[in-house]
């Protein structure tokens, strides 16, 4: 699965904006819920879409391509980290799975994935 933790931290922001307006901010995903627009942000978070603070996460890719038709490898995967007590807010794009989990989890969080990949390679 080849897992990548990316530098800097990143944070889950929702904002009343529309998507273009979002744009402003770069944000690495938006997702639009019936509540609001979420913005993924590198942080830290502008003061004005937000002077509250927020959890920092760390992302990680898991690097393997992976089909949008899989079934159950991010199952597989986020169950055994919430065995290790890793909460972890996964976002599935067109190429690869991406993990975001607090940011004091991240090390951890990496050896973890790298001993589930070696277990299923045995």
């Amino acid at each position: 699965m080849r897992p990548e933790c990316h530098p800097g931290e990143y944070a889950f922001v929702t904002a009343d904006l529309t998507m273009i307006e979002a744009a402003d901010y770069r944000p690495i995903a938006l997702f639009q819920e019936a509540e609001g627009l979420t913005l993924v942000l590198r942080s830290p978070i502008p003061n004005a879409l937000s002077k509250d603070a927020h959890p920092s996460f760390k992302m990680i890719t898991l690097s393997v391509h992976s089909s949008l038709e899989a079934v159950g490898f991010l199952a597989a995967v986020t169950s055994k980290l919430a065995a290790h007590g890793i909460s972890v807010n996964p976002i599935s794009a067109f190429f690869h799975d991406h993990l975001f989990v607090p940011a004091d989890k991240a090390a951890e969080t990496m050896k973890l994935l790298d001993s589930f990949a070696t277990d299923q390679e045995t």
